[in-house]
């Protein structure tokens, strides 16, 4: 990696909140000073005294390599260290202006000791890479017309070894690259990787964010698990957390004994609900350092998107507090208008170095244009998480099917709204996780209905426009709630009913990636057309799904009830015969076998506002997809007069033809005679 030199212009663009690479200029890094061979120590600690660096090399002693005001001054602090190696653990030991001394991780550490301890570790993030093929064929990629099917993914629980002990980034590489593959997912989620010390927070409250977490590995290690899912041609997305940070005495808070990387301001510094600290989204320098940060991960880790934890949290100033525990904008509002800023600037800056990167927004409000250009009044994010949609349809769900007739407007309201950003449909961690149930268990009744209700779910999710995100477990119907600190329960699939769900999600995965209608046109009314929405008395919606070729097109029909529905009709735009193609209570899946087993052919019985209509059979608890047969090509009248006449005139010549051949036949002894006699023939 190539080290910048600490300049003055290097210096100025830090300050200026524009130093997008400044992970190249502070840090440890091996390079060379006065022809010798140092690590060079560079870290920002404006309101400190005196700091220097400390690590087993010197005992520890904070006296032993004092580091030097650098000469562009502002709080900029560097030591070149002679006879230390890769692997040299280390820490800044920095003297307040109180006087006392506080022992401090490298801000800009690549690297950090296995918890509980805490220290920097030398590292120089040197890895050969072999994605040179996926590097080049993202540059032409367009996400927004191509499917995208997100597997959300918890190193740590994932899965275990045979002993149930965590798996390395290295180890757990080829299984979790091979299984995504067999499962026909395109990206990979991975929940927050930036070192973090405690395991409960699942990595969302962090202490590194230049550093892979040391838990899994080395980060050489996490940079061969991206490599190894980018030649299966897999994309890679992490899980950034830029809203908040951890409040351990190693970490950030408070770094050089004042508030430098939090708010100077008390209600802004702090979220008591997560009991973490929130940046000084206005300070450059911050900018600065959390910008290089998203930068760092799509360069030096080849990542091919960021998932933006907690957006609601940097949008609002009242986000988690009380009445008087925050206070009003310049224009008297609760918008955060710096973090509104600092949102901006940090996806101009990424889509300006990384413009085929995807930058994707957790946020759980009506604020408008997240996913709109920055330019033009958005935040500049090019996804945004449809948190509304996702609670509409677990409550919807969670719902015996006897009271769904009075919530219909659960499942229907979302297309109110569905293109007014670009959308990802999250089925997270978030959602069985603290008594939520996993997403087997949300669904009401005995063991067959709770299967039924989840194939029919995730058929209507994965049919509805927006792309995908599914939390790994619920694919093969992972009964209990997710744990952070054991592994997903595989053995389940010793089970014919989770094999079948296993299945099932393998089969409507493959479904949706071969069907462009599903993906194609996500975002705006010509990929959707409802066939009906308002069925709540039997639970039951239609809808077209529509790809940009004419014949790129699906009807799904969703029955939310245990009741076989005969003789269903609905009003279709064309006629001909309708085939189904796709049907979650097949037996294979573990359903019931109900079925439309013929092409239902239309009739011209006038239904839902269309002149054409057919009459079906909805399965209990059930999705069907159908699609429209290829008429046989009929004879135009023009045709059929030209193979007339054509017909006409092969008969004349067949007539002709005969005709000749008894002629020849008569004349034939005439001939003979003549040459019998020697005569000629006149």
């Amino acid at each position: 990696m190539r080290v910048s030199a600490i300049d003055a212009y290097g210096a100025y663009l830090f300050h200026q909140g524009t130093n997008y690479s400044s992970y190249r200029l502070f840090g440890a890094h091996l390079t060379s000073w006065k022809k010798k061979s140092v690590v060079r120590f560079c870290v920002w600690a404006p309101h400190a005294k005196a700091v220097s660096v400390v690590g087993d090399f010197n005992g520890w002693n904070a006296g032993a390599t004092p580091m030097e005001r650098a000469g562009q001054g502002m709080g900029i602090w560097v030591a070149y260290v002679p006879g230390l190696k890769e692997g040299t653990t280390y820490k800044y030991a920095i003297e307040t202006a109180s006087g006392e001394t506080v022992l401090k991780s490298d801000p800009y550490g690549f690297a950090d000791e296995l918890r509980p301890n805490t220290a920097s570790i030398v590292n120089s993030l040197r890895y050969r890479w072999h994605d040179l093929s996926w590097q080049k064929s993202r540059k032409e990629y367009d996400s927004y017309r191509n499917p995208m099917l997100i597997y959300e993914v918890h190193l740590g629980s994932w899965k275990r070894d045979a002993d149930g002990n965590v798996m390395n980034y290295r180890d757990i590489a080829e299984p979790l690259a091979q299984y995504v593959k067999e499962m026909h997912y395109t990206h990979v989620e991975l929940m927050p990787l930036c070192e973090y010390p405690f395991d409960g927070s699942w990595g969302y409250q962090a202490t590194g964010y230049f550093a892979a977490t040391s838990r899994y590995g080395t980060p050489e290690d996490l940079m061969y698990l991206v490599d190894n899912l980018h030649r299966r041609k897999i994309g890679v997305i992490l899980d950034w957390v830029p809203g908040h940070f951890c409040k351990d005495a190693h970490g950030l808070r408070h770094f050089d004994g004042e508030p430098l990387y939090e708010s100077g301001n008390v209600t802004l510094a702090e979220n008591k609900d997560w009991d973490t600290m929130n940046f000084d989204y206005g300070r450059p320098e911050v900018q600065s350092f959390l910008i290089s940060s998203a930068c760092f991960w799509l360069d030096q880790f080849h990542l091919d998107g960021l998932r933006i934890d907690a957006v609601a949290n940097m949008l609002y100033l009242d986000y988690g507090k009380k009445q008087g525990e925050w206070q009003a904008n310049k224009y008297g509002g609760r918008e955060n208008l710096e973090a509104v800023d600092f949102l901006r600037k940090l996806n101009t800056a990424v889509f300006k170095e990384f413009p085929h990167a995807l930058m994707i927004a957790e946020e759980s409000t009506s604020w408008p244009m997240v996913s709109g250009p920055a330019d033009k009044g958005g935040l500049g994010f090019n996804y945004k998480w449809n948190m509304g949609w996702m609670n509409d349809m677990l409550r919807y769900m969670a719902m015996d099917p006897l009271f769904r007739k009075g919530a219909q407007d659960l499942i229907t309201f979302s297309l109110y709204y569905a293109f007014a950003e670009n959308f990802i449909l999250p089925l997270s961690h978030d959602e069985v996780v603290h008594g939520k149930h996993s997403l087997l268990d949300k669904m009401p009744g005995d063991y067959w209905k709770k299967f039924a209700g989840l194939r029919a779910f995730l058929g209507y999710w994965m049919s509805h426009p927006g792309k995908k995100l599914l939390f790994m477990g619920g694919e093969f119907g992972q009964f209990i709630e997710w744990k952070f600190d054991d592994s997903l329960d595989w053995h389940l699939l010793d089970y014919p009913a989770h094999q079948q769900m296993q299945q099932y999600v393998k089969k409507l995965n493959l479904f949706y990636n071969k069907h462009p209608e599903f993906w194609e046109i996500d975002y705006n009314w010509q990929g959707f057309n409802w066939i009906s929405c308002d069925d709540r008395d039997n639970s039951v919606i239609s809808f077209y799904r529509k790809g940009n070729k004419p014949e790129d097109q699906t009807i799904i029909i969703c029955n939310f009830t245990p009741e076989v529905r005969n003789n269903y009709r609905i009003g279709v735009e064309e006629a001909g015969s309708y085939k189904e193609i796709f049907n979650s209570d097949d037996p294979e899946f573990g359903g019931s076998g109900v079925t439309n087993a013929k092409p239902v052919k239309s009739e011209a019985t006038p239904c839902h506002g269309q002149k054409q209509s057919i009459a079906l059979t909805l399965p209990p608890l059930a999705v069907l997809y159908l699609k429209k047969q290829k008429s046989r090509k009929r004879k135009t009248a023009s045709k059929q007069t030209e193979e007339a006449l054509a017909g006409s005139s092969k008969k004349q010549k067949t007539e002709a033809n005969i005709k000749d051949n008894k002629k020849s036949k008569k004349e034939k002894p005439l001939r003979n005679v003549l040459k019998k006699e020697g005569g000629k023939q006149k």
